[in-house]
């Protein structure tokens, strides 16, 4: 079988599509290469249109105060810019802006009203042309929102995109790149719509967006070296998920209560050289998916120093996830913190990385010599959590008197008692402070979560301060089945 990983090499768009349909998880569905741009009817130019075709190369064009009712083609290097409150309103049909020339301009205006037509993927903004900027709009009922096709080096900043009121099968994606390199994503705001995604990009940076209310937050498919920092996923389906994707850095995001039925906060997927990094992750379903990466042993799979609070699950791993190593991380309150789907187990993933682990709040050793690391290991494996990792539905007897009996029957029959899902050797006593990349406002919101996280995590470490170890835990001076720091 060929892997979906070699396949844009191979094959035109279209097989390749097809192969990816066949490989991808079900959550990609209804993605596909764009759909080939339709030559409307002509129409009669209005005022904004009559203007640029005016113009020279090079020109810019300020627009006026007012609502026009026009269907916009920027064919020449010009900066379309509005003064006041300037409405693109494209009567419910079509596109509104195609812009086919390269180094164009448009900013500052409210583009809105679309056509409704999924197969010709009607848009509020399409460019076809590179060095594209495209900042300071706001897209109303729109489809498809700002929609780049082989358009490098470009940027799209500051923006809103705001979908129509449709079920979300039948949305537009708020934002998608195709074979767009180098492009610049920041300080946009997307909400009701479908995804916002890139195909085939590579070299861009996405920093300082939200995403709201949408299918995915943000969804990479075969797009390398691509920098994610300071943005806010939340209430989406998912919030951040990669696929095929290789040299990937999540790094100061924060993903919250992305609830819908898959429910990750970020997954990941066949991806390879990634680094997760001072995220905060909090009311999701799922903290973090992880199925068959890193794809590779060229480098392990780097998760440091995230906050993965009050989640459903906090991590969740397919039995294909190897290679992963989780250092300095806070699992504060989470239902379940770690849970592997399916039969398989977690021993080639490390959760320490030499002598520093994570924080768990649920860890209930303690620290005699004062050096901030448990004495003892943490080996976490109720018979309750064994069983619902194996059967899901036993989660609706979560909290339960059912789930206290099982609890119970573990304990007093050691015979019956599950092993370990994993172990932290060196588990951390104290939260670690996170200081996650974002602007200034948003910036503050999330110090203010994590602080309140961090002293939820130290009021736990301190009233088991006292407490006994366990009969059953392994001290850290009597470790010699590993050597902290070796891979499992």
């Amino acid at each position: 079988m060929i892997s979906p990983r070699t396949t844009p090499a191979l094959f035109p768009a279209a097989a390749v599509w097809l192969l990816v349909s066949c490989h991808a998880s079900a959550q990609s569905a209804g993605h596909e290469a764009p759909a080939p741009i339709a030559e409307g009817r002509a129409e009669p130019l209005g005022v904004v249109g009559r203007r640029i075709a005016a113009a020279a190369p090079g020109d810019t064009i300020v627009v006026g105060e007012g609502v026009y009712h026009e269907h916009l083609r920027i064919d020449k290097p010009v900066s379309l810019v509005a003064e006041g409150r300037v409405v693109l309103d494209g009567r419910g049909n079509g596109d509104v802006v195609v812009i086919t020339a390269p180094d164009v301009t448009l900013r500052g205006f409210t583009i809105r009203n679309t056509g409704t037509d999924l197969d010709k993927e009607n848009a509020g903004i399409r460019v076809t042309a590179a060095r594209t900027t495209i900042e300071d709009n706001v897209l109303e009922d729109i489809l498809f929102g700002i929609d780049l096709r082989e358009s490098p080096d470009s940027r799209i900043a500051r923006n809103r995109i705001g979908g129509k009121n449709l079920d979300i099968a039948r949305r537009g994606d708020g934002l998608r790149l195709w074979r767009s390199d180098r492009t610049v994503i920041e300080e946009n705001a997307i909400h009701d719509g479908r995804d916002a995604i890139l195909w085939y990009s590579s070299g861009v940076t996405v920093r300082n967006n939200t995403g709201l209310r949408c299918r995915y937050g943000l969804h990479l498919m075969f797009s390398d070296n691509i920098t994610i920092t300071g943005n806010e996923f939340a209430e989406n389906s998912v919030g951040i998920y990669l696929m095929y994707s290789t040299g990937v850095e999540l790094v100061g995001n924060r993903l919250v209560r992305n609830r819908g039925p898959s429910g990750y906060g970020i997954g990941l997927k066949e991806t390879d050289r990634f680094s997760v990094r001072g995220n905060l992750l909090t009311g999701n379903r799922a903290g973090v998916y992880i199925d068959g990466s890193p794809f590779t042993s060229a480098k392990p799979g780097e998760f440091t120093r995230n906050t993965i609070a009050s989640n459903d699950v906090g991590m969740v791993f397919l039995p294909s996830a190897r290679g992963n190593e989780l250092a300095e991380n806070n699992f504060i309150d989470n239902i379940d913190q770690v849970s592997v789907a399916g039969r398989g187990t977690l021993e080639a993933n490390r959760f320490w990385k030499g002598d520093r682990g994570n924080f768990w709040s649920d860890y209930s050793g303690y620290d005699h010599d004062g050096d901030g690391v448990g004495d003892f290991v943490h080996e976490p494996g109720t018979l309750f959590e064994n069983l619902m990792d194996k059967q899901p539905s036993l989660r609706l007897f979560l909290f339960s008197p059912a789930q206290q009996a099982i609890e119970f029957v573990g304990r007093a029959v050691p015979a019956i008692r599950p092993e370990p899902k994993f172990t932290d050797e060196v588990p951390l006593m104290r939260p670690v402070p996170i200081e996650p990349a974002a602007p200034a406002d948003a910036g503050n919101r999330g110090g203010l979560a994590l602080a309140g996280l961090a002293m939820v995590g130290i009021g736990l470490a301190a009233l088991r301060a006292a407490a006994s170890p366990r009969g059953d835990r392994l001290p850290r001076s009597s470790r010699t089945a590993r050597p902290v720091g070796a891979h499992a």
